[in-house]
C-alpha cells in the first residue's frame, strides 16, 4: 500500500511542483532591455543632468557678477552713513551763521562743508530732493510727526523737512524725515 500510494502520489507531487514553478516564473517576470536601449537612455540622463548643472553655473556667475557690482557700488556705506550726521551739523551751523558769511572763520566752515561734500559726492551719494509742499509718499519719506496744516492746500502735504534724505547709487540709505500737516 504504501508503494502504490507512492506511486499515486508522485505524478499529483510532479503538477504541483510544475505549477509552483509556473506561478513563480508568473510573479517575476524578468523584463531584459536591450542594451542599446538602455545605454541611450542613461546617457540621456547624464546630458540632461550636464545641461543643468552647467546652467545653474552659469545663473551662479550672473549672480555672484551682480553681487560683486553692488558691493563695490555700496562698498564704502557704513563709512558713508556715518559722516550723514557731520552734513546736517555743517547744515544746521551754516544756517546759524547766515548772517555773517563775510567772517573767516563762516567762510571756512562753508569751504571745509563742501569739500566734504564734493568729496561723498565723488563715491555715489546724491541728496534726495524734498521741499515744503511736496506730497507725502510713504515709500519715500519718513514722517515724524503730523501737525494741523496751516491752510487747506498742505493737508497730506509735507510742511517741513527736518532731516534731508540721501541715496548711495539706486539704495536708499537715509529716507527724508518729515513733518506733515494732518
Amino acid at each position: 500500500m504504501s508503494n502504490k500510494n507512492k506511486t499515486k502520489d508522485a505524478p499529483i507531487s510532479d503538477e504541483l511542483e510544475a505549477k509552483g514553478q509556473e506561478n513563480t516564473k508568473a510573479e517575476d517576470p524578468v523584463i531584459e532591455m536591450d542594451p542599446m536601449v538602455a545605454l541611450k537612455e542613461e546617457l540621456e540622463k547624464e546630458k540632461d543632468r550636464n545641461l543643468r548643472l552647467f546652467a545653474e553655473f552659469e545663473n551662479f556667475k550672473k549672480r555672484t557678477a551682480r553681487e560683486r557690482i553692488d558691493l563695490f557700488k555700496t562698498a564704502g556705506q557704513d563709512v558713508i552713513v556715518s559722516l550723514l550726521p557731520v552734513l546736517d551739523d555743517f547744515d544746521r551751523a551754516l544756517s546759524e551763521f547766515s548772517e555773517g558769511k563775510d567772517d573767516v572763520h563762516v567762510q571756512g566752515m562753508i569751504l571745509i562743508s563742501n569739500k566734504l561734500r564734493e568729496a561723498l559726492k565723488a563715491k555715489g551719494l546724491e541728496v534726495i530732493e524734498t521741499k515744503q509742499g511736496d506730497a507725502f509718499n510713504a515709500d519715500d519719506h519718513e514722517a515724524v510727526t503730523q501737525i494741523p496744516a496751516p491752510n487747506k492746500k498742505l493737508k497730506g502735504k509735507i510742511i517741513e523737512v527736518l532731516e534731508k534724505g540721501y541715496a548711495l547709487g539706486d539704495k536708499i540709505i537715509r529716507y527724508p524725515k518729515v513733518v506733515i500737516g494732518q
